[in-house]
C-alpha cells in the first residue's frame, strides 16, 4: 500500500513539473489550463484512494 502512495505521489510531483515547466515560458496561463493541472491532479490522487478503499 505504501509503495502504491508513493508511486502516485511521484506520479502527481511530475505533472506538477511538467506543467510548471510549460507555464513558465509564457507570461500568460489560461484559467481552463490551470484547471486542467488540478483536474489531473484530482483524478491521479482519487484513483489511489478508490483502490485504497476497495
Amino acid at each position: 500500500m505504501i509503495d502504491t502512495k508513493d508511486s502516485v505521489i511521484t506520479e502527481a510531483l511530475a505533472v506538477i513539473d511538467k506543467a510548471l515547466a510549460e507555464m513558465l515560458k509564457r507570461e500568460l496561463v489560461s484559467a481552463v489550463e490551470v484547471g486542467d493541472l488540478l483536474l489531473d491532479l484530482r483524478s491521479l490522487l482519487s484513483a489511489n484512494v478508490a483502490t485504497t478503499d476497495a
